[in-house]
């Protein structure tokens, strides 16, 4: 499968001087077990970070470092590199193997990481003001919607917890299955003298996240 470099960089506007790095970026480890974007997505989530947590500090130079905390988690989870991924249709061009020689539907979580791979790969490309300008365009209107504070499950249940029992929800991995392109995880988690909740994901933290909206729906919070 060869990726038709030219569409891809006009849908995100960046025009790459080193074509292998934007390759490399749409590259899942099932298709290169070593030209992939595993570290790319390591760059990429740092670089994402950094220029967010510039730009809300711009925005949002009155707010406490909780609040602001709170709105960078917003805008840089998974669930949202995932949207951004699919609003610059990332999907279709990521790298897969496809051994069935079926059409694969690109999992969230890939997306995702891809999403963060591409921002890492264009900081390597074109440094730091292009990559800000990128990320600032694509993410423009969740930073506009930003000035509402929106509190993870996750967040919201350890808040709880702590405030209710002193202590912290305890969470434990039961299943991680499926192939490297369709993982599989189921994760526990009760409070102090709680039943057990359960909560499905394509990854460990969605898994997590799954099961604390649970909960906290069992809790009517």
């Amino acid at each position: 499968m060869n990726l038709n470099i030219s569409k891809i960089e006009k849908k995100i506007n960046v025009k790459f001087k080193n074509s292998n790095l934007l390759i490399k970026s749409l590259t899942h480890k099932s298709f290169d077990s070593v030209n992939n974007y595993e570290k790319l997505e390591f760059l990429g989530d740092r670089v994402l970070g950094l220029i967010l947590s510039k730009r809300l500090l711009e925005i949002y130079p009155n707010e406490k470092e909780g609040s602001l905390d709170k709105k960078l988690a917003s805008l840089v989870n998974k669930k949202k590199c995932m949207e951004i991924g699919k609003s610059i249709d990332l999907d279709k061009f990521i790298l897969i193997s496809n051994n069935s020689n079926r059409k694969i539907i690109i999992e969230n979580k890939i997306i995702a990481d891809s999403c963060e791979s591409l921002i890492g790969a264009i900081f390597l490309d074109q440094g730091l003001n292009v990559v800000e300008k990128f990320i600032l365009k694509i993410w423009n209107n969740d930073l506009k919607a930003s000035i509402i504070t929106f509190i993870d499950s996750k967040t919201q249940l350890q808040e709880y917890s702590l405030k209710r029992f002193k202590n912290f929800p305890i969470y434990k991995l039961i299943e991680n299955s499926g192939p490297r392109h369709k993982p599989f995880f189921k994760v526990s988690v009760k409070l102090k003298n709680s039943k057990i909740f359960i909560g499905n994901g394509t990854s460990k933290k969605e898994a997590e996240q799954d099961a604390a909206k649970i909960l906290l729906k069992n809790l009517n919070k």
